[in-house]
């Protein structure tokens, strides 16, 4: 599974990424909030381990953008023993779990494997049209053949569609929908996620209609 750890001490970062990758987990590990959202504004992960205390970016604020661009990433907070407050917001923003600093890597791996456990028990959450199905818990899109490897753009974007398949989703419906906090939009932004959609998943599955919008069928 891939993984995500942000944590700014090098020290525990390292010992961390190694213990992570020794029990199978392919770890990503950055060292701010603003390299954490970059990541997961780009990749796919299954869960993602998150220090409150960063630079550039604190911890709360990278968890709350996350989970306003709608993505459902398991996400463990590592926050203070002298902070008590801060698991509290952390919950509030949209954390799965914490765990206090210091910790013991065997209660962090356990904490891991119950995360996963809830994630893979939210079947219900998966959305399938056609031949293709998305787990939006753990961003994952599957076809035919196996995942498939899309950015978290485009995952947000299939998502929306598939939750309204059958319908049009207007551009303007899409943009406000993955964009709604940004300054500026490039007028040409979501044909080009249209675009590398289809060359992934093939050029039938997102119907278009000039002047109306995208649809995926049921």
């Amino acid at each position: 599974m891939r993984l995500l750890l942000v944590e700014d001490d090098h020290i525990l970062g390292l010992s961390l990424s190694k213990a992570l990758e020794k029990h199978a987990y392919g770890v990503d590990w950055v060292q701010d909030g603003e390299a954490a959202l970059a990541a997961l504004e780009t990749l796919s992960f299954g869960i993602v381990i998150l220090d409150v205390n960063l630079p550039r970016v604190n911890g709360i604020d990278v968890l709350r953008h996350t989970r306003h661009r709608g993505n459902s990433v398991p996400i463990l907070l590592l926050t203070a023993r002298d902070k008590p407050l801060q698991k509290v917001e952390g919950l509030d923003s949209g954390a799965d779990d914490y765990l206090i600093k210091p910790f013991d890597l065997d209660e962090l791996l356990a904490r891991l494997r119950a995360l996963v456990r809830r994630r893979e028990g939210r079947t219900d959450s998966i959305l399938k049209c056609g031949s293709i199905e998305i787990d939006p818990a753990a961003m994952v899109v599957r076809g035919i053949e196996g995942q498939i490897t899309v950015t978290a753009k485009e995952f947000q974007m299939l998502k929306l569609l598939m939750e309204r398949a059958g319908k049009y989703v207007t551009k303007s419906d899409i943009e406000y929908a993955l964009y709604s906090d940004d300054n500026a939009v490039e007028s040409n932004t979501t044909e080009v996620i249209i675009y590398n959609l289809r060359r992934k998943l093939g050029g039938d599955f997102i119907k278009s209609m000039r002047g109306i919008g995208y649809m995926v069928e049921r």
